[in-house]
């Protein structure tokens, strides 16, 4: 965390100082966030339909479960074994709705996800899912799925990922804050993180800049 996210948490517990005094303890501490890295190209493939950019980067909901975004991100274990995340992100309260990891980064590992969200939450039609252009959002069996529960498909720019911000920040802050301090043993040790850190932390302690320093389960 940097030192104005450490401040609105210290607030939040009762611990009243400056975010210029946090800076300077930081400081003094030799305490620094860490910055994200810039994730990899993922394998291009053949696209079966790019939709408009609906959301068009309205970041906000009145009501859950109206606007949810989607992504993948790649997680190595410790032996070099890479693994593809898919998490949904709810933009009214910025709770996962729904995550699952796999070996492979398919269309299939979406629409999985999203039937997970689906079953859980039951949103009304007319859903805005936003994600980017990869070709597992664009396939025709994402597509006809998202069709068939009245999903409106909103897609980002080609190449601009700051058009689904969200979720590229959780993904930064999943791997920097918890992933990358332990040493991932095995698929199992990483889903138990992964929840551990969506269920446990993000979700009831981790403040929220979007939410002013709410945590999603306080909104």
């Amino acid at each position: 965390m940097g030192y104005r996210m450490i401040q609105r948490r210290l607030a939040h517990e009762g611990h009243l100082c400056s975010q210029v005094t946090v800076y300077k303890y930081m400081k003094e501490l030799d305490l620094r966030s860490i910055v994200f890295k810039r994730k990899p190209p993922y394998v291009k493939g053949k696209k079966h339909r790019v939709f408009p950019n609906v959301l068009n980067r309205e970041f906000s909901a009145e009501y859950p479960n109206k606007r949810w975004c989607i992504d993948f991100t790649y997680l190595h274990l410790a032996s070099g074994q890479l693994y593809y995340n898919c998490s949904i992100l709810d933009l009214n309260n910025r709770r996962i709705v729904a995550t699952r990891t796999a070996p492979y980064i398919t269309a299939d590992l979406a629409i999985e996800t999203l039937q997970e969200a689906l079953h859980k939450y039951s949103p009304k039609k007319g859903l805005i899912l936003h994600s980017d252009q990869g070709v597992q959002f664009t396939s025709k069996s994402f597509t006809e799925f998202c069709s068939q529960n009245g999903i409106v498909q909103s897609m980002s720019k080609s190449g601009c990922p700051y058009d689904n911000a969200p979720m590229e920040s959780f993904f930064g802050k999943l791997k920097n804050e918890h992933l990358n301090h332990y040493v991932i043993k095995d698929l199992d040790h990483l889903n138990q993180l992964i929840e551990d850190y969506i269920f446990r932390y993000y979700h009831h302690i981790r403040p929220h800049s979007a939410l002013n320093g709410k945590t999603p389960m306080e909104v």
